[in-house]
């Protein structure tokens, strides 16, 4: 008969999920890792795909807060690697600190290429 599904006690439609309810290493993973945020452009009819790339392109202005994340935390990694190396003389324990440090500006580049492949690309159709 139609009409708005219906909702739980708490307000909710049975398939939302709230922040709280999700696990830590969800949270975590959601708070550096953005595939969560996209859809797959790449299958499904050409509605479907279609669908897909407007989606992403209408989600493309989050990488710059998760480019943002891993520019700081490079920061901080790069930062905790030189106060161990230089105050604490300690170049062996910093390579604990400047491997992450490091790895955050790879991250970054990608990032960056997929901001610009969905902001400066026509889509695939």
């Amino acid at each position: 008969m139609g009409g708005a599904p219906a909702r739980r006690a708490d307000g909710f439609l049975p398939e939302e999920r709230r922040v709280q309810d999700l696990a830590f290493r969800t949270l975590l993973y959601r708070y550096f890792f953005f595939t969560w945020l996209f859809k797959d452009a790449s299958r499904g009819n050409v509605l479907e795909r279609a669908a897909a790339w407007r989606h992403n392109q209408e989600h493309a202005h989050w990488l710059l807060t998760y480019m943002r994340r891993w520019l700081w935390c490079g920061v901080v990694f790069y930062a905790l690697g030189t106060f161990v190396e230089l105050m604490l003389s300690s170049p062996g324990l910093s390579a604990v600190f400047y491997i992450p440090g490091a790895l955050s500006l790879p991250i970054n580049a990608v990032i960056g290429a997929v901001w610009i492949g969905l902001k400066a690309l026509p889509g695939p159709f």
